[in-house]
């Protein structure tokens, strides 16, 4: 299950669970879609493409909550 990182790890935006811009790797980095252009659709981290994260329906986040970690530039806070 995908975590749904809170935030964007380069700009730290948030990103909610029902953020339509929010991308990711396949390591679940995750980034807003200005920095995922900016980025030229790469993760930075792992070299892998930037995808649309999909987005969780509002009765399974009641069940299968989003992550509350922040990941900011490599590092968990």
């Amino acid at each position: 299950m995908l975590q749904l990182r809170p935030n964007c790890e380069a700009c730290d935006r948030d990103l909610p669970a029902d953020a339509c811009d929010a991308l990711i790797c396949s390591f679940e980095c995750t980034f807003c879609s200005a920095c995922g252009e900016r980025l030229g659709g790469r993760c930075p981290n792992c070299s892998g493409e930037l995808v649309s994260r999909p987005v969780r329906p509002p009765e399974a986040l009641q069940r299968f909550p989003a992550s509350l970690d922040r990941v900011l530039a490599n590092r968990r806070t």
